[in-house]
């Protein structure tokens, strides 16, 4: 899906929340699309608050237009999409702040996006956020043990090149 910008392969990444709230399984997202896993392995948080963290240091591949989804690439390739909300497309942008662009490099806990959660509660289907590695037939998975989780902090997932 994302452009491979690296050729420097880590064999391992720790991936921290990028947003504070609870975690959701994947299989228990309200959508098709994630709960089953086509876009990738991963997990989900039901956030609470508005801020969206950069989870790794890498790369902003994609920033879509309405603002509500990012696509990051590690130095190891991993392409991780963070989705904010489900439905959120439909909001055209609205509620949403993005504070990158294509091509930035970010690191752990840089801001990424801004969203207003109490609008996306009134406009989206939902406002659990899936955070997927979309190359994961590449990579082995990890999802850590914590519930409540830190943006920027707590440990989401372990992502390891196959």
């Amino acid at each position: 899906m994302f452009k491979k910008l690296f050729g420097n392969k880590e064999t391992e990444l720790k991936m921290a929340s990028p947003l504070t709230g609870k975690k959701v399984a994947l299989e228990e997202v309200p959508d098709p699309v994630f709960s089953q896993k086509m876009m990738g392995e991963g997990i989900a948080v039901d956030p609470k608050d508005g801020e969206v963290l950069s989870p790794v240091e890498g790369t902003i591949v994609q920033l879509f237009p309405t603002k509500h989804a990012v696509g990051l690439e590690t130095k190891s390739g991993a392409e991780i999409l963070i989705h904010i909300g489900l439905e959120t497309v439909a909001m055209g942008g609205e509620g949403f702040e993005a504070f990158v662009s294509q091509g930035d490099k970010v690191k752990v806990g840089d801001k990424l996006i801004a969203f207003d959660l109490d609008l996306v509660k009134e406009k989206a289907k939902s406002t659990v956020t899936p955070i997927i590695v979309t190359n994961s037939d590449d990579f082995d998975v990890q999802v850590a043990e914590e519930v409540e989780l830190n943006a920027g902090s707590t440990p989401l997932m372990t992502v390891k090149k196959k």
